[in-house]
């Protein structure tokens, strides 16, 4: 059984993810980020609005997730072969249904909406992390940031978990007092990915900033109003695996 669950997981859906592969993706969705981060390190995030995804996609990847922790635990050498396909492939699935932009609110195409949370990402560059890039699509936001470090407390960064928190809190706070609403504003939960090098870096922002156009919005990343590129004239340093 677990050969048949194992094809069933790892065949003909992770030979649709030609977009993402030229990337070089190894992301994460979960709701404690990221598993690890190093000093340093560069992160590609992404988060999106609450009901923005189908309820029983969210519950087919957390019963697949499920099992290949059940795979950790049994096979581990496997589960190391397959883990960054079962990544790479929800992420993708997600990414699909995200920029069709056929369930759940799309609050951020609201050019006042949107505006709230460009100034929230513009307001922490530089005090709590460096902002690269970002796109906000209709119902999710991309981001590449580098956490900076902490003022007083030496050789530590601040968290890529209290950023998120920090963002997600104050955005949805400003978002929903100005639709008149209450409740969940953000989904909980968050993708993130930890940036190896520079050449992976120069090829996250121009997944980054050309969303829009592969979901065919506009024809160049240039003329979506919610794109951001940090001006820059040399590639930034990021930490490198080890």
């Amino acid at each position: 059984m677990a050969r048949c669950l194992t094809s069933s997981l790892f065949s003909s859906r992770y030979r649709t993810i030609k977009w993402l592969n030229q990337f070089d993706y190894q992301p994460s969705y979960r709701r404690n980020l990221p598993h690890i981060q190093p000093r340093g390190a560069t992160f590609f995030v992404t988060f999106r609005l609450a009901g923005s995804l189908p309820q029983s996609v969210i519950l087919d990847c957390q019963r697949e997730r499920q099992w290949l922790t059940h795979l950790q635990e049994t096979n581990h050498s496997h589960y190391r072969r397959v883990r960054e396909e079962f990544e790479r492939a929800w992420f993708t699935k997600f990414e699909r249904i995200l920029d069709r932009s056929v369930l759940g609110p799309v609050w951020l195409q609201d050019d006042r909406i949107a505006a709230i949370v460009a100034e929230g990402l513009h307001y922490r560059h530089r005090r709590i992390y460096r902002l690269d890039a970002f796109t906000i699509m209709p119902n999710h936001v991309h981001a590449v940031i580098k956490p900076l470090h902490k003022v007083t407390r030496g050789d530590t960064y601040q968290a890529l978990s209290s950023i998120m928190q920090s963002l997600k809190g104050y955005t949805s706070y400003k978002c929903n007092r100005l639709l008149g609403r209450e409740g969940a504003f953000w989904a909980h939960e968050s993708f993130d990915h930890w940036i190896r090098d520079a050449n992976e870096w120069q090829r996250t922002v121009s997944y980054v900033l050309n969303n829009p156009v592969k979901a065919r919005y506009v024809a160049h990343w240039q003329d979506w109003k919610w794109n951001y590129r940090r001006d820059t004239r040399s590639k930034p340093s990021v930490t490198s695996a080890n």
